[in-house]
């Protein structure tokens, strides 16, 4: 499920800075990493396990948020002779520096992933690490997860191969910056490829049935002198960089269901009623979805710049609710192995700095192509992945969701007493007089009740009852 991003940039002492650090006491988060973990770190920074080929001399570059840090990945994009195309993909080798058993692993075992706060995170791995030594920083020789994807003249997968490599990203790019170099063609063919790739790659994923949700950002921005939220549209550049990690999870499943041996990213198909949920929302929104267009076809009609369409994507969320991981070994493959908004099998092997199952999927994959057995500690750890990964999923969820609860709350503390238009995007079962509200501005969702039957998908006016970053929670009623 797309993560919700919201990010606060307001002084230490504001006070929803100070209503998060609570947040997170609350929570009872791990904070800083213990000393042994922090040692271990440290030594393995200076020692890691370094591969015998090297590809530094493939120009990569990354391309990721301002202000990230710990980079996964890093990509180099060409032409191929016969009109396809060559993507070279490099991802941490954290294996490389990680000692199964060790303390940084046993650590990364109880984290799980890394947590996003609007204003800071709970990292997986040591700085030391996800920072400096295992990240694919611009100028560092690194070892690496070394993948090479052959591309056919429609985008097409016609070979895979992936196997550990020194490799030096050469330059740290941002979104913005490689929205504007490809748009006024000022980017050099590795990155302007980026566009050429990604659209093919978005083409066959309508052509298999897949959906991916340009899910847009909340930010908190200034307007006449004070702070509301609103949401910003992600650039194309974003969409065709999230088609390079999808196409290699794809790449990364095919090859461990050949093996028989791996961890799968699987989501089943919505139900039909909350896709009618949706459709209500949609009537609510103003938003015409005639029944003979599907919810596939719907989606990628939005424009998420549209303060209603960027709505909408976020309520599409819930029907990506229910993803798991699917393990399997010595050939069982389960009946059960797609991933419904993908279209197809895929997994997560793209950010093992920030998550805990992509290590293991990257061993996995090295060894499929080198035709070994997986390592015995992959091995030993993959009944528990799928437990593990879920308990750390629901935290992150609900970090994202209180998160955005105490923003909400912050930001219309001065507020309360005052009416708002809305409409209603979910309703109790067990209680229709409590449900959720999404309003039209601000950029809000929050709990609504106090009153009657709620209409579900229809507009409302609610008034602001609560709004306390003490309690993390806004409340209204309606009007």
């Amino acid at each position: 499920m797309p993560r919700r991003p919201l990010r606060v940039t307001a002084p230490a002492e504001a006070p929803v800075r100070t209503a998060l650090r609570a947040l997170r006491t609350e929570l009872g988060l791990p904070g800083s990493f213990p000393a042994d973990v922090l040692a271990e770190a440290e030594a393995a920074a200076k020692t890691p396990r370094l591969p015998g080929r090297d590809a530094t001399d493939i120009p990569l570059f990354t391309i990721d948020p301002p202000g990230s840090r710990d980079l996964d990945q890093a990509m180099h994009l060409g032409r191929r002779a016969d009109g396809g195309y060559r993507v070279h993909y490099a991802i941490a080798d954290v294996a490389a520096f990680v000692r199964p058993g060790g303390a940084v692993d046993a650590e990364a075992h109880l984290r799980v992933q890394t947590l996003y706060f609007p204003d800071e995170r709970i990292p997986l791995h040591p700085p030391v690490l996800s920072e400096g030594a295992a990240g694919l920083l611009p100028g560092q020789v690194v070892p690496a997860l070394l993948w090479r994807i052959d591309l056919d003249a429609h985008g097409r997968r016609v070979a895979t191969d992936v196997r550990r490599a020194l490799v030096r990203s050469r330059a740290r790019l941002d979104y913005a910056g490689v929205q504007r170099r490809i748009d006024d063609g000022t980017a050099e063919e590795p990155l302007a490829l980026l566009r050429d790739i990604g659209r093919l790659r978005e083409q066959l994923e309508v052509e298999r049935g897949g959906i991916s949700l340009n899910v847009p950002e909340q930010e908190i921005v200034q307007h006449d002198g004070d702070c509301v939220l609103a949401y910003r549209a992600p650039r194309p550049a974003e969409a065709w960089n999230a088609q390079i990690s999808l196409l290699t999870g794809a790449a990364a499943a095919d090859l461990m269901t050949a093996a028989g041996t791996g961890v799968l990213r699987t989501l089943p198909t919505a139900p039909d009623g909350a896709v009618a949920g949706l459709r209500r929302s949609a009537k609510a929104l103003r938003i015409d979805w005639p029944h003979h267009v599907s919810y596939a076809a719907l989606v990628r009609s939005l424009d998420p710049a549209v303060a209603r369409h960027a709505a909408f994507l976020q309520e599409c969320t819930t029907l990506l609710r229910g993803a798991g991981y699917t393990v399997f070994t010595d050939g069982n493959i389960p009946r059960s192995t797609i991933h419904a908004a993908v279209a197809d099998e895929y997994t997560h092997c793209t950010a093992p700095l920030r998550r805990l199952v992509d290590r293991y999927a990257g061993e996995l994959c090295v060894a499929a192509v080198a035709g070994e057995e997986p390592p015995e500690w992959v091995r030993a750890a993959l009944p528990d992945l799928p437990r593990e990964m879920a308990d750390g999923s629901r935290r992150a969820n609900r970090v994202e969701r209180e998160s955005v609860d105490v923003v909400e709350a912050a930001l219309l503390k001065g507020r309360v007493g005052e009416t708002f238009d809305a409409y209603v995007v979910d309703v109790r079962e067990d209680d229709p007089t409590v449900g959720t509200v999404h309003l039209e501005d601000p950029a809000v969702v929050a709990r609504v009740d106090g009153g009657g039957r709620l209409p579900l998908g229809e507009r409302v006016r609610v008034r602001l009852i609560r709004a306390d970053p003490g309690t993390a929670k806004v409340l209204f009623a309606p009007a």
